[in-house]
């Protein structure tokens, strides 16, 4: 059997049965089916890249090499498409920044995983999903890119269980955490907020905790202090569960909040950004080390419901790297 990156390549012929149980035995499954990894789909999605070979880095916590070839193999396994290989190379690369810790996120007891959110017109050529169920099942590329990313994890950086992952639970999201950034809300965008221009194609990692739902205050958001104050007190809450509380520096906040209620910050208070994050670390009691530091992410669909995303309390910061 011949192989790519030392792993196996299965034959045009071989049976799905067949072609599981070789992937299985070669400790590449994340435990749900896996695309056979041909070398027919392993050509066609190297084709476009560059440096096929070329390093990027080690990624821990085994720091096996991060290159085209290894991060394709990846996408394929998890149903990728070719087009889709740039964004889970970029948040591949984007993880082993030193800032993200990606060491302490796949190695902890604690339930941590990488979400990923895409940004600008890459998000919508590929269409990832940021409209309704965003964080949930229905969109191939949603899916697809966030499990080869947690396969990247899995199979390059060595993060299986009892080897690498020590998670006393785990967490769904370990499978995929893949999403979208709106471009049609009323606050700059993160790219934005970075640097990067507004519809810049990009990607943003995050090491999170898990995800909570948040209702505004009032049930329907009347004001934008009935809609941000139970995000607070979720951050609140979160450093106190976290155990955050024990440590002397704060890091950020994510969450995402839908178009609607973003629409009534604006329409019925006449906030901005700036006045959304100040309000957030004035009400959180410096749940963040600066008000700039709390990032509101527009994206899902019609409702009220927001999301809080919370950031692990081992010490992560978010990367944003443009495609």
């Amino acid at each position: 059997m011949s192989q790519w990156c030392g792993w196996p390549v299965v034959a045009e012929t071989a049976g799905w049965e067949a072609a599981q149980q070789i992937l299985t035995d070669a400790e590449l499954s994340d435990g749900l089916p896996l695309v056979p990894p041909t070398g027919r789909r392993l050509d066609a999605m190297i084709a476009g890249a560059a440096a096929r070979a070329e390093s990027l880095g080690g990624m821990p916590p085994l720091f096996g090499d991060v290159t085209p070839e290894a991060v394709a193999y990846q996408c394929v396994i998890a149903g990728c498409r070719p087009a889709e290989l740039p964004v889970v190379l970029a948040a591949a690369a984007a993880t082993l920044d030193p800032d993200f810790n990606l060491l302490g996120i796949a190695t902890t007891t604690g339930t941590a995983c990488v979400a990923l959110c895409v940004h600008g017109a890459v998000a919508r050529a590929l269409d990832i999903n940021a409209g309704t169920n965003c964080l949930g099942p229905g969109n191939r590329a949603n899916a697809s890119i966030g499990r080869a990313l947690q396969l990247v994890i899995r199979n390059i950086g060595g993060a299986r269980p009892e080897v690498g992952d020590m998670a006393t639970m785990g967490q769904p999201g370990k499978y995929t955490l893949c999403f979208a950034e709106r471009n049609d809300g009323p606050f700059p965008t993160l790219t934005a907020r970075r640097g990067l221009g507004g519809d810049t194609s990009a990607i943003t990692v995050m090491g999170v905790s898990g995800t909570a739902e948040v209702l505004p205050g009032d049930g329907e958001g009347a004001t934008p202090e009935a809609i941000l104050a139970p995000i607070a007190a979720a951050m609140r809450a979160s450093i106190v569960v976290s155990g955050m509380g024990r440590r002397n520096e704060r890091g950020e906040q994510v969450f995402l909040l839908p178009l609607e209620m973003a629409g009534k910050i604006v329409k019925h208070g006449g906030w901005d950004l700036g006045r959304v994050q100040r309000y957030l670390f004035d009400e959180g009691q410096g749940v963040a080390r600066a008000p700039e530091a709390i990032h509101p992410i527009v994206t899902g669909g019609a409702g009220y419901k927001m999301s809080y995303l919370p950031l692990w309390a081992g010490g992560s910061q978010t990367v944003t790297r443009a495609l």
